[in-house]
C-alpha cells in the first residue's frame, strides 16, 4: 500500500474497515437516480469489485435527477457510470452488464437493489436477493426515502412484506418525482446500513425519512436494534 492509498482512507478509518470491503464482490442493480449515487459513494469508500446493471441509456431529464453530465447523453448508464467510477479510481474493477436484471445474472455477496419499479425488486429478490449476505434496497418519490436491509437473517423474514402488489404503490414509478439531493441521501442512508453492517453493528431493517416534514421514522414491527 501506498503512502497515497493511505492518505486517501486516513479520514475515513474506524468507519470503513477496508479489509472486509476490499474482498467483497459489490453489485448495484440500477444505476439512475439512487443507483449511480450509490455507486460513486463505494467507489470513494474504497470498494474494490463492483458490478452495475441497467438497461437504460442517459436522457436529458437525468442530468437533473440521476447526476449525469451532458456529455453522457445517449451512452448508456453503466457505461457512463464505470467512466465515472474510474475517474474516481482506476484500479476498480468494474463489470457493467447493460441488460434489464434476469435470474441467474452472476451477482456479488452484497446487493444494492435500486430498481424503479416492486415487481423488479420482488423478481431480484427471489432470485438473488434470499442468498445474500448484505441486501439493501433504496426506494424514493420526490422527498420521501424509505431504505430496506437484510443482513444475515435479520430482516430476512420482514422484507417480503414490503414487497406489495405494484397496484398498491403510490402513482408513478419509483423516479416519477424525484430531485438529485433526495437521491444522493438515499444512497448516503443505504451506504451508512452498508458500513455499520462492515463494522458488526446493527443494521436497521426499515427506515423512511421525509425531507419536507423533516421527519425520520424506524419502523419497530421490522425487529430492529435500537
Amino acid at each position: 500500500m501506498s503512502d497515497s492509498d493511505t492518505d486517501r482512507f486516513s479520514r475515513q478509518e474506524g468507519l470503513v474497515p477496508r479489509e472486509r470491503l476490499e474482498g467483497l464482490a459489490i453489485s448495484v442493480i440500477g444505476v439512475g437516480a439512487i443507483g449511480r449515487q450509490v455507486a460513486l459513494q463505494l467507489a470513494s469508500l474504497g470498494a474494490r469489485q463492483l458490478t452495475l446493471v441497467d438497461f437504460d441509456v442517459v436522457e436529458e431529464v437525468n442530468i437533473t435527477t440521476q447526476g449525469y453530465l451532458w456529455e453522457d447523453l445517449g451512452k448508456s448508464k453503466v457505461l457512463a457510470t464505470a467512466q465515472a467510477i474510474s475517474r474516481i479510481d482506476s484500479s476498480i474493477e468494474v463489470s457493467q452488464i447493460c441488460a434489464r436484471y434476469r435470474p441467474g445474472l452472476l451477482v456479488g455477496e452484497v446487493i444494492f437493489c435500486c430498481a424503479d419499479s416492486i415487481s423488479a425488486r420482488t423478481a431480484i429478490w427471489r432470485s438473488a436477493g434470499r442468498n445474500a449476505e448484505f441486501w439493501v434496497d433504496g426506494r424514493m418519490l420526490g422527498e420521501v426515502i424509505r431504505v430496506l436491509v437484510v443482513a444475515g437473517d435479520e430482516g430476512r423474514d420482514y422484507y417480503p412484506t414490503t414487497l406489495f402488489a405494484q397496484t398498491e404503490t403510490m402513482t408513478g414509478g419509483c423516479t416519477a418525482r424525484g430531485v438529485i439531493y433526495t437521491a444522493a441521501i438515499a444512497a448516503g442512508l443505504m451506504t451508512g446500513q452498508f458500513t455499520r453492517w462492515l463494522r458488526g453493528l446493527p443494521t436497521d431493517n426499515d427506515l423512511s425519512l421525509n425531507l419536507l416534514a423533516s421527519e425520520l421514522t424506524v419502523a419497530e414491527s421490522a425487529g430492529m436494534a435500537t
